[in-house]
């Protein structure tokens, strides 16, 4: 059978288990830190408690921890990092460098089961959801690559990597409450974003339970027709369902909502489209919406439109008063469209990471 995972325990769950085996309960404080606020992958390294212990914990207790397999490095600074779980299965994270930020984009699932067309990831069958500690695996892991790269923590996190994470509700959300506690990496819940394709149901739930990170509605179309082309979830979760989940989530807790909007050449980039962009954005108290410049990919059909084209669509929503931010694309000389660095061969021209 396979041992217990210890970062399933709670600081409670391990006291009560030191007592059982006659130890002092202060040593689950100790082991607590170590698996959390240090993040060590092995009990070897919990040194301030006795060897004996140490043994002991290991002949009970598994430590599944997320390695890093390679990466890549983009001239512009950003890091694109394939990640290896216990089971081998291989995900995603990037770390996004600016002036101000230092942000780390995670994953949530191996693979996706919602087929977007112009995502390398909705190429991909989904295996599985990730655990909430190999979430934080991903994040802590680009916290010691952003310290190492620059000298500066996380100022971010976005939960745009790989798969949903609306279909991975509980997992995200207990991932997200290790990395704003104390006692893991006491990040402000206000500088967490996640992303969703746009399951209403569960935007409604996020509102319910009170959470207190921001919230991006993957859009990338103006309108059902298009989104349902594009996006296949938009079948059953349309946009008149997904406005009015929006505004029980903000009415339920102020938080952020942001748009993300890619633009596709011939698609979405009319001046057409950004009316109709315009009236989705007047329908929810959103306070940013991000166009992004496409990164194409081999399996999907669509290019990115000229920079004249982007430019007047900009200039067309500054007119109209609408907060929008052009989101230049990132790491252009990498595998930088989610899901292609997790879905290419092992033999590729990839640079083996000093910390594999």
């Amino acid at each position: 059978m396979r041992k217990q995972n210890i970062r399933e325990l709670s600081l409670q769950q391990l006291q009560e288990y030191f007592v059982k085996i006659n130890e002092k309960p202060f040593r689950a404080k100790q082991v607590y830190e170590w698996l959390w606020l240090r993040h060590v992958t092995d009990f070897e390294s919990m040194t301030n408690i006795s060897k004996q212990l140490r043994t002991s914990l290991e002949e009970h207790f598994d430590l599944p921890a997320v390695t890093i397999d390679m990466t890549q490095k983009s001239k512009d600074g950003t890091i694109k990092t394939r990640f290896k779980l216990h089971d081998n299965h291989l995900v995603e994270g990037v770390l996004i460098p600016t002036e101000s930020r230092q942000t780390a984009c995670v994953s949530s699932q191996v693979g996706c089961s919602l087929s977007c067309k112009f995502c390398a990831t909705g190429f991909m069958k989904l295996k599985r959801n990730l655990d909430f500690d190999e979430i934080y695996d991903e994040v802590a892991l680009l916290n010691k690559q952003s310290i190492e790269s620059s000298g500066k923590k996380l100022t971010n996190i976005v939960y745009m990597g790989m798969g949903e994470p609306l279909l991975n509700y509980k997992n995200v959300l207990k991932s997200i409450e290790r990395i704003t506690s104390t006692e893991g990496l006491a990040m402000s819940p206000r500088r967490i974003t996640v992303s969703t394709a746009g399951v209403a149901k569960m935007i409604k739930q996020l509102g319910d339970d009170q959470v207190r990170f921001n919230l991006a509605l993957s859009l990338h179309a103006p309108n059902d027709k298009k989104r349902s082309e594009i996006m296949p979830i938009n079948e059953t979760n349309n946009l008149k369902n997904l406005m009015e989940a929006l505004n029980y989530f903000y009415k339920a807790t102020e938080n952020d909502i942001s748009f993300e909007y890619i633009l596709f050449k011939n698609f979405n980039d009319s001046l057409k489209d950004a009316d109709e962009l315009i009236k989705l954005y007047r329908q929810v108290p959103v306070s940013l919406v991000n166009i992004i410049e496409y990164n194409p990919i081999d399996d999907a059909k669509f290019q990115k439109p000229s920079p004249e084209a982007t430019e007047q669509f900009m200039q067309y929503l500054g007119k109209n008063r609408v907060n929008a931010r052009l989101r230049r694309s990132r790491g252009k000389d990498i595998d930088a469209a989610c899901g292609q660095l997790a879905n290419k061969d092992t033999h590729a021209h990839l640079e083996e990471s000093e910390n594999a």
